[in-house]
This record gives structure tokens, sequence and C-alpha cells, in this order.
């Protein structure tokens, strides 16, 4: 109970220092507001997004842009993986393509993508889930790989089929790993989402922060970098929820 409450009140005291220094800063040394502004410029600009709606359709396609990528390059990642898990011949002959493609810098792909897929909505997904996928599909190679000597020597013994070794060993045993692979992705997935809408198109929390860098509207911007982490933090905890649900059993 005692760690709980230290807890709690370690969460909640070191944002409010972090503010706290940030507003002495500002008024101390007289910061003028395009360079940094203070926080209650930046709470006043949340509150009147929030109140006037303006937030809304930007807010939106950016989740819908995470959502889409996440799924698509999660259960590309999850049927890769699966595949170079079990079978490491595969892997031998298509993993080094798929390590060049990884280590490819994003943000060099970004314009080629806009240029094979436009402006629109295609590009932005697929940008995402050229993020997402490499995460996912390496966690769930390393957890089925992962599976202790000992339970593949069980499931011999108990003459299991290769259908109820996946489903009742190997994919429980894996749990942990795909999931860290997905949570890795979560957060890549908000990432190549403001990537793309910084980019390009003329919707979304990227685009507000362009629209907010290029007007000096520096407090439309930090509200912008808020909202952008706090969505990723939420997007992170429910995966990180959905993990503990499915290994309550251990």
């Amino acid at each position: 109970m005692t760690g709980r409450v230290t807890r709690l009140v370690f969460n909640v005291v070191t944002p409010l220092l972090l503010v706290a220094v940030w507003w002495a800063y500002v008024k101390i040394f007289n910061v003028p507001r395009f360079v940094l502004p203070a926080p209650d410029a930046v709470f006043r600009e949340l509150v009147s997004l929030f109140a006037k709606g303006t937030i809304w359709p930007h807010l939106g396609h950016t989740v819908g842009v995470i959502l889409a990528g996440f799924a698509i390059g999660a259960a590309a990642g999850l049927a890769l993986g699966f595949i170079l898990g079990k079978w490491q011949r595969v892997e031998r002959i298509v993993g080094p393509y798929l390590f060049f493609f990884q280590t490819a810098p994003k943000i060099a792909l970004a314009p080629l993508f806009i240029l094979w897929f436009g402006l629109g909505l295609t590009s932005k997904i697929v940008l995402t889930v050229s993020l997402v996928f490499f995460p996912v599909m390496v966690g769930t190679m390393l957890g089925l790989r992962s599976v202790p000597a000992n339970l593949h020597s069980l499931c011999a013994i108990l003459k299991l089929s290769r259908r109820d070794k996946l489903l009742r060993v190997e994919l429980p045993s894996a749990v942990p790993e795909i999931f860290a692979g997905l949570k890795v992705a979560a957060v890549q997935a908000t990432i190549g989402a403001i990537l793309a809408e910084w980019l390009s198109g003329g919707k979304g929390l990227g685009y507000l922060m362009v629209f907010a860098g290029t007007t000096y509207k520096t407090p439309l911007l930090f509200a912008m970098v808020l909202i952008t982490s706090l969505l990723g933090i939420i997007v992170y905890q429910s995966l990180a929820a959905t993990e503990k649900w499915l290994l309550s059993w251990r």
C-alpha cells in the first residue's frame, strides 16, 4: 500500500514540479511568448481547442490513421513473425531484405510513399504500417523461439497435435514478447501518423503542428505536443492493460 501511495504522489508531484520550473523560468528570464510560452498560455490554448471543437476533426483523423496503420502493420507482423519463428529457413532467405528495409530511414522513405501513393490517406497509413510492422514481427518471432525446451518435451510426451501445441503452449508462452513488440509498435504508430501528417495533408495533429510552427503560434504548438504525447501514452497503456489481463493466469 505504501508503495502505491509513493508512486501516486511521485506521479502527481513530478509533473507539477516541472510545470512550476517551466513557469518560473519564463517569468524570471522574461522569455518571449513565441520562443517559450508560459504554462497558463498553453492551458488556455488547450481549453479553447476543446471548447470550440476545433481539435476534434484533427484528433479523429490522427486516431484513425494510428488505428488503421497499427491494425494492418500488427496483423502483417504477426503473420510473418509466425512464419519466420516456425521456419528458420524462410528467415535466412527473406531476413536480409527485411532488415535492409527496416534500417532505411523512414524520414527518407516518407517522400517516396507520398510520391507513390499520393497526398491522401493511403500514404499516411503505409508510412505508419512500415513503422509498426518490424517490432511486431521480431516480437512474434522471438516469442515463438523462446518457448522452454522442457515444454517442447512435455508436448511430445503428451502427444499433442501441432494445433494444440501452438494454441496451448507456444502462443501463451510467446505473449510477453509479442506484446513487447506491440507496445513498441504502438508508439511507432503515433510517431508515423504525426510524421505523415507533418509532410502531407491538411488535417490531423501533425498538420496543426506545422501550421502552429509556420505561424509562430507557439502555445498551439506546445498544446499539440502535449496532446500527441498523451495519445501515445493512452495507446501504450491500453496495450499494457490488455497484456496484464491476458497474463493474469500467471
